[in-house]
């Protein structure tokens, strides 16, 4: 077998000296701080028994060809199931795509345009920057939720009626904070500015169902497009951009992501169907995660481990443990007690910024979250 060329060796090998090589984990019978299940969808027998009753409610007893959805791929399910979406996010439309990546990369290449201008937070989503990197426009990062400097560019670029879009995170991935949305709201409105943004890790965390933060703050309408990823809370596969339905006509036309791909099966598109549902009609899991964030950030306080995270208020707890090597240490003590917990390496963060990342679910324990806590306090101090 053909080897790899030699620089891309090399490339490997500094990860390897770094301590910051990437591997395929396996699953353990650890206790889950560390998936993106917040609310216990994806393990839910309900969802799974659920799904086949959806698709025969809706008249699909089989899968169906597969292909692009403008061609032999959009069974009648997905209309339904876009329909309730966009009811339950209060948005004019909703249009599936198979990832929240996909979602990104469809609608930062193929919305903005030469001669446009794109600001975006300095720590959005791999998946935005990817799309951005892939559009005609110009961009340019602001320093992360800093929203004085944001407002310079703004009025540096917004002439002569030229699209500027904003670009940021209501939850962002790596910290779990949030930005003021209501003060970048009424700086898009001010300034006429397109506001998009990424809901990936706020989707069945805030609002009375989990609508997200969007909708929770009651500013929806000020937003120009919405990524809602389902992979996170709903515990399921897909993605789907809220906005307009012109937004969604264009979106269809241009977003290769969109285009060029096979369409999920049916099978998959209920499993969305049931799971926002669920978020409707059984509220009782999203009050148990807020009950544990609530515990959490508590019981650091009571640790003295509070000067060490991120201060956040979603399922998302980031303990800052600079070095690849420290980090990595303490996290193998902690999976040795019996906690999935994960490290957060440099380069995926910036070098100095490695960090233990927690993730909360609502089927942790408060007994479970203490314990966890008290022996990171024993391993840091």
């Amino acid at each position: 077998m053909k080897k790899l060329p030699l620089a891309l060796i090399a490339k490997l090998q500094k990860r390897i000296d770094s301590n910051a090589l990437r591997q395929l984990g396996q699953t353990t019978d650890r206790i889950d701080f560390s998936s993106n299940d917040y609310i216990g969808f994806s393990r839910s027998k309900a969802i799974f028994e659920q799904t086949h009753q959806y698709l025969l409610d809706n008249k699909h007893t089989q899968n169906g060809a597969t292909g692009s959805r403008l061609i032999s791929g959009n069974h009648n399910i997905y209309i339904k199931t876009e329909k309730q979406i966009a009811h339950f996010h209060q948005s004019e439309t909703a249009l599936i795509f198979n990832s929240g990546y996909d979602a990104n990369i469809g609608f930062f290449s193929s919305v903005p345009q030469k001669g446009d201008f794109i600001l975006y937070d300095e720590l959005c989503h791999a998946s935005i920057r990817d799309g951005i990197q892939l559009s005609h426009a110009k961009a340019y990062r602001y320093n992360h939720n800093d929203f004085e400097y944001l407002e310079r560019l703004i009025l540096k670029f917004n002439s002569n009626n030229t699209p500027v879009f904003i670009a940021t995170e209501s939850v962002f991935s790596m910290d779990g904070d949030s930005p003021n949305l209501e003060e970048l709201a009424r700086l898009s409105t001010k300034y006429n500015c397109y506001l998009v943004i990424d809901e990936a890790h706020a989707l069945g965390i805030f609002g009375n169902n989990g609508q997200g933060l969007v909708q929770y703050l009651g500013i929806e309408n000020q937003v120009f497009a919405r990524i809602m990823t389902f992979g996170k809370g709903l515990g399921c596969h897909g993605a789907a951009v809220l906005g307009s339905k012109d937004l969604q006509n264009y979106l269809i036309n241009f977003a290769r992501s969109f285009i060029y791909t096979t369409g999920l099966n049916p099978h998959a598109v209920a499993t969305i169907g049931v799971a926002y549902q669920h978020l409707k009609n059984q509220p009782q899991n999203i009050t148990l995660l807020r009950e544990n964030i609530i515990w959490f950030n508590q019981e650091k306080k009571m640790t003295g481990l509070q000067p060490l995270f991120v201060r956040s208020k979603s399922a998302i707890q980031c303990a800052i443990i600079p070095g690849n090597e420290k980090v990595k240490t303490i996290a193998l003590q902690l999976q040795e007690k019996g906690f999935e917990v994960k490290a957060i390496l440099s380069p995926t963060v910036p070098e100095g910024q490695e960090r233990l990342r927690f993730c909360l679910h609502s089927y942790n324990t408060k007994e479970e979250i203490t314990t966890l806590l008290t022996l990171l306090s024993s391993f840091v101090f």
